[in-house]
C-alpha cells in the first residue's frame, strides 16, 4: 500500500505569486510617471500665461477663442509661483525624457514581444458579449482572469494601446509643432496639424486625456490593492488576489 503525503496546511493558504511585469515595463513606467506629472504641472503653468485656445494659424487676445481655460491654482503648477520661463524649461526638459523614454520602451516592447504577447487585441475580445462580461467584472472590482492572472483584460489593453500608440505620440508631435526650432527644421508638422493654434489646442486636449487616464489609473490601482500593485511595478512580483 502506497503511503500518501499529507497536504501542507500552510502551503494551501500561501498566496500565489507570479512575475507580471518585465524590467523594461517597470523602468519605463516610473520614468514616464515622473515625466508626465512634471509635464502636466509645467503645462498648466504655461497655460496660465494665456488661458485661451484657438483653431487655425493665429490667435491672440482679441481673436475669438473656442475655449477659455480657468487659471490653475499654484499647487497644481510647476513652479508654484507664476514664472513662464521656468515652466517652459521644465516642460522642454521632461518632454525630451518622455519622448526618448517612449522610443526606448517601444524598442524594448518589440524586442521582448511584450506588445504582441500582452497587448494584442483579438477579434473575439471585441464581441458584445465579451465586452459586456468584461464590464461586469470591472463593476464588481474583479480586474484579472483567474485562469490567466498575468493577462491584461480588454479594457486595460484598449486603454494602454490608445495611450501608447495614439495619445503619447500625438502629444509629442503637437509639442514638436509648438517649438520654434522644430518649426524651422520641420515646417510640414505645423501644416498637417492646421497651424500653430490648432496644434496648441490639440496638445492641450491630448494632455487632458492623459491627465484623465492618470487619475483613473490611480483610482483603479487603489481599488485593486495599492500595495500589491505598486510592489509588482517595483519588483515584478504580483500576488494573485483570492
Amino acid at each position: 500500500m502506497e503511503s500518501q503525503t499529507p497536504p501542507d496546511p500552510q502551503g494551501a493558504d500561501r498566496p500565489r505569486v507570479i512575475r507580471r511585469h518585465g524590467v523594461v515595463t517597470r523602468v519605463w513606467h516610473w520614468v514616464n510617471a515622473v515625466a508626465v506629472l512634471i509635464l502636466l504641472g509645467s503645462g498648466l503653468g504655461i497655460s496660465n500665461a494665456h488661458p485661451r485656445l484657438y483653431w487655425g494659424r493665429y490667435g491672440a487676445n482679441f481673436d475669438p477663442a473656442w475655449a477659455t481655460l480657468p487659471r490653475f491654482p499654484r499647487w497644481l503648477t510647476i513652479p508654484a509661483n507664476y514664472n513662464l520661463a521656468i515652466s517652459r524649461r521644465w516642460h522642454l526638459l521632461f518632454a525630451l525624457v518622455l519622448g526618448f523614454g517612449l522610443l526606448a520602451y517601444m524598442i524594448g516592447g518589440l524586442v521582448t514581444r511584450h506588445f504582441q504577447r500582452d497587448l494584442r487585441i483579438r477579434g473575439r475580445e471585441l464581441r458584445p458579449t465579451a465586452l459586456w462580461a468584461d464590464l461586469k467584472q470591472h463593476l464588481a472590482f474583479r480586474f484579472h482572469d483567474p485562469r490567466d492572472p498575468r493577462a491584461y483584460n480588454l479594457f486595460q489593453k484598449l486603454s494602454y494601446v490608445l495611450v501608447l500608440f495614439v495619445a503619447l505620440p500625438l502629444a509629442i508631435l503637437t509639442g514638436i509643432a509648438l517649438s520654434p526650432g522644430m518649426n524651422a527644421a520641420w515646417p510640414w508638422v505645423l501644416e498637417i496639424l492646421g497651424g500653430r493654434q490648432s496644434a496648441r489646442s490639440i496638445h492641450f486636449i491630448t494632455a487632458s486625456v492623459l491627465a484623465l487616464f492618470t487619475i483613473v489609473h490611480l483610482v483603479l490601482v487603489i481599488l485593486a490593492g495599492a500595495g500589491n500593485e505598486v510592489r509588482s511595478m517595483i519588483t515584478g512580483r504580483w500576488r494573485v488576489p483570492e
